[in-house]
């Protein structure tokens, strides 16, 4: 039987406009192996960390697109026909609608840019 991997993921929004975000801090604070923080909203779009080591599940977003920047280490974002490999200062976007997996075997620190509709669980 295959168990589930355990996602740290928190939506509600940690800094609110005119605080600092201090992303190495929130790094150095981190021990779960998958967390995903909302850090702001911006207009209509929420900025979030994500901390990531391993996979996540196959899953697309129907509504929204998604913005992957990554902060240190290497993504690999794989699609049906191809996978992307992301590296320092490097970003992609996962169009809506478009079937997508993330995974990090050596982990990574990501922004990622999406819709506030976006539900960062992947269903």
């Amino acid at each position: 039987m295959n168990e589930q991997p355990q996602y740290n993921i928190n939506t509600d929004v940690r800094f609110g406009p005119l605080e600092l975000v201090d992303i190495p801090a929130l790094v150095a604070a981190c021990d779960d192996q998958w967390f995903n923080q909302t850090l702001c909203r911006v207009n209509d779009s929420v900025i979030r960390l994500g901390i990531i080591r391993g996979e996540f599940h196959w899953h697309k977003h129907d509504e929204e697109d998604e913005f992957f920047y990554v902060v240190d280490g290497t993504l690999f974002i794989d699609l049906e026909d191809r996978s992307v490999e992301l590296g320092p200062k490097q970003g992609f976007t996962v169009p809506r609608g478009v079937t997508h997996k993330t995974r990090a075997p050596e982990g990574v620190v990501i922004l990622m840019v999406e819709g506030s509709g976006v539900v960062p669980t992947g269903d």
